[in-house]
């Protein structure tokens, strides 16, 4: 297995435990992860805090920290991969960077770019169904969305569980879809070839 190099981006709560031990989860089977802090030190106990404190710095603020994080290391072919947030911030840097190998989003997605285009992006979405900031609506639409980019797109479902499903601090944690969402990630990031 060839070891990616993962730029892992964290929700809108922000750098916490779950997100550490997630990047520790993906170091253990072999791969290089970076977890960049858009936040500069603040996190937060709900979304709606989350939100407010990206509202007030500023969505092109937060991309230009995650550009300047990732930029370092692009030219190695970045897997990008986030949280909720953190995924719609990977997405986005993902569909922009040509040596992209892969991008996985664990409960987010993000807007499309019309003219975005990729070759055969490998993309993989874990997402909770249903899914309150994540529609059936919206999601099917951003599937064909992905596709017409050239992104070659899967897309797991997680009946019953919370938004921010992986993470074990929250309410929102449920143990049996978090343990198949990194299985089947991990399994992802396993077929993702230099």
């Amino acid at each position: 297995m060839d070891v990616m190099n993962i730029m892992l981006f964290h929700s809108t709560i922000g750098l916490r435990p779950a997100v550490h031990a997630a990047a520790d989860r993906l170091r253990a089977a072999g791969h290089e992860v970076r977890v960049p802090d858009l936040f500069e030190g603040h996190t937060f106990d709900t979304v709606e805090e989350g939100m407010a404190f990206q509202q007030q710095v500023g969505k092109e603020e937060l991309l230009k920290r995650a550009v300047l994080a990732a930029a370092p290391y692009s030219d190695q072919g970045l897997v990008y991969a986030g949280f909720s947030f953190g995924a719609s911030v990977a997405q986005t840097l993902a569909l922009g960077d040509a040596k992209a190998r892969g991008l996985l989003l664990l409960h987010g997605t993000s807007d499309i770019a019309e003219n975005a285009s990729v070759d055969e992006l490998p993309v993989q979405l874990h997402v909770a169904d249903p899914d309150p900031f994540e529609s059936h609506d919206w999601l099917n639409s951003w599937y064909l969305q992905m596709q017409r980019t050239g992104a070659d797109v899967e897309v797991y479902r997680y009946p019953g569980a919370g938004h921010l499903f992986t993470d074990p601090d929250l309410p929102d944690y449920d143990e049996e879809s978090a343990e198949l969402a990194w299985k089947v990630g991990l399994g992802f990031l396993a077929t993702l070839q230099a």
